[in-house]
Formats: C-alpha cells, sequence, structure tokens
C-alpha cells in the first residue's frame, strides 16, 4: 500500500532538509545568526517533534529520550552539533515511519489517544502541522547556511528577475 499522500509531502520536506545540509561541517552547523537557531538545534527540535508525535504519543514508546530537555519547544537556545541531531534524527524518523506507514484517509481524521484520552486535534491536523514545520525551519536553515550579506548581489537579488528599482 503506498502512503498517503500527506505522508508523502513529510517525506519529501525531509528530504529537501537533508539536502540543504549537504556539506555543512559540525563547525559550521555551530553558528547562530543573532536569535536564530544553530543548525544542530533545528534538527534537533524537528526530530522532537516527530518524536513526540508520531513515536511517544501515537505509538508510546521514546525513540530520543532526553532529547525534549535539550531542543523540545520553549526550551533555552543551545548549539548541538549537526552530526549528533542528525543521528538522533535518522533514528526517530525510522520510528515515525512505522506509525506513518499505517495512516489512511479516515485515520487522519480521528485524534490519537494519549494516556487513555484523546488529544484535542486530529492526527491530519498533526500531520499538516509537522510538514509546515519542517519547512518554516527549513528557511530559517538556509539563512544561517546563506546569510544576505554573504550573497554575491546581496539581499535585493533574491528572486530571479527583480531588479531594484524595476517593475
Amino acid at each position: 500500500m503506498s502512503p498517503h499522500p500527506l505522508v508523502s509531502q513529510l517525506r519529501f520536506a525531509r528530504v529537501e532538509m537533508l539536502r540543504a545540509l549537504e556539506g555543512v561541517s559540525d563547525e559550521d552547523s555551530l553558528r547562530r545568526l543573532g536569535p536564530m537557531n544553530s543548525l544542530g538545534w533545528i534538527v534537533g527540535h524537528l526530530a522532537d517533534q516527530e518524536n513526540l508525535y508520531w513515536v511517544v504519543i501515537a505509538q508510546g514508546k521514546n525513540a530520543a529520550p532526553g532529547l525534549r530537555e535539550r531542543v523540545g519547544h520553549g526550551k533555552p537556545s543551545s548549539t548541538p552539533p549537526l552530526s549528533e541531531m542528525l543521528a538522533t534524527w535518522k533514528i526517530v524518523t525510522r520510528e515515525a515511519d512505522q506509525f506513518l506507514d499505517t495512516l489512511t484517509p479516515h485515520s487522519l481524521h480521528r485524534p490519537l489517544e494519549w494516556r487513555g484520552k484523546p488529544v484535542e486535534e486530529t492526527a491530519g491536523t498533526w500531520l499538516l502541522r509537522n510538514i509546515y514545520h519542517y519547512w518554516y525551519h527549513l528557511g530559517e536553515s538556509q539563512s544561517t547556511i546563506n546569510p544576505p550579506d554573504a550573497r554575491p548581489y546581496g539581499p535585493a537579488r533574491v528572486y530571479r528577475g527583480y531588479e531594484p528599482g524595476g517593475v
């Protein structure tokens, strides 16, 4: 059985994140520009969301004990090594996929249960939130990897075909 199209979209976002990080060293991944997060934190943070939704709540397991305390929502900024967070992310996504592969159009409309009670949102809502979360942090990661002052034409020429003062 093919995965639900939204699961395929999540997997596409994951692949794009990995593609964006190709060639980034651990040293470069520790850099923070102003209030932006380090690349290691971003990867760990996305792993934490998947671990919470698709492993802890959906399956009653924990693929990454202690991760939430390091990079979870609302936790202080940190700069974990990218290689460590990628290794954790791979473990988490492998575990998450076991659940994601079971999703059907019907199951996306039902809330998951946590500690014997339904959670407030449906699995489909969480899946969309997870996808959008990847794209948000993928954009943030690109600002860290390629800051505006490092672009050959400066920030005014980010979009192809755009000429300052042009229509």
